[in-house]
């Protein structure tokens, strides 16, 4: 349950991120609103996900999914330019979080 927790958790980062960036410095209300609300609940789910997941592994894979989460969004929304190797990173970094995933689970 942790690591479904955690996984929304990242999802949400990704959410505040983007209405972070759209709210512009706070002054429109909506995103700003997002913000907040995203916010508090993605670090209660990091909290609570962190209950069971070491704070380096829980950490890694919620800054990497919001991360990956965030740029794919920027880029499916024209935000920021998509290219082949930008792609080929967020796989990476995606693999990466993964192979976090399965590591732990090994250790256990």
């Amino acid at each position: 349950m942790a690591w479904i927790i955690l996984i929304v958790s990242g999802v949400l980062e990704a959410v505040w991120a983007t209405a972070l960036g759209k709210s512009e410095g706070f002054t429109k209300l909506w995103p700003t609103v997002i913000f907040g609300v995203a916010l508090a609940a993605s670090m209660v789910g990091l909290a609570l996900a962190m209950r069971e997941i070491s704070t380096a592994t829980a950490y890694a894979v919620w800054v990497g999914i919001g991360a990956s989460i965030t740029v794919i969004y920027a880029m499916i929304t024209g935000d920021e330019p998509a290219s082949l190797i930008k792609i080929l990173l967020i796989m990476g970094l995606v693999g990466c979080i993964v192979g976090l995933k399965v590591v732990s689970g090994a250790e256990h």
